[in-house]
């Protein structure tokens, strides 16, 4: 089973990625810098993110849900998770584990999620 690989955009909070690869090294999760992010349109990082195959992971509810349905339109997302930001890190590690150990990337394809529900 293919696990699902995380991408970062640039306003997630670096402590739920530190917590995530505290607790499981093997999770493979991309930074918002190593995938050259600044100054690119929500758009241009859904593209990248989809390209590479990788679920998407924000806090964006203002613009995301609307530029996430724009775009699969036309493409195919590996997948958007939101995160609440009114949420501890650890409840959003722990969403993002319950994610990445209980799925496979093909449940993602073209879902936007917002957690916890």
């Amino acid at each position: 089973m293919t696990p699902i690989c995380f991408q970062t955009d640039a306003d997630l909070k670096q402590s739920i990625v530190s917590g995530v690869w505290r607790r499981q090294p093997g999770v493979d999760f991309q930074s918002a810098n190593a995938a050259n992010f600044k100054g690119k349109t929500d758009q241009e990082v859904l593209a990248i993110a989809a390209k590479d195959g990788r679920v998407l992971v924000t806090h964006d509810r203002k613009t995301m849900p609307l530029e996430f349905a724009e775009f699969i339109t036309t493409q195919t997302s590996a997948g958007v998770l939101i995160l609440s930001q009114t949420a501890s890190a650890n409840e959003a590690i722990e969403w993002l584990l319950l994610v990445w150990e209980a799925s496979i990337p093909e449940e993602w394809l073209n879902r936007l999620v917002a957690l916890p529900f």
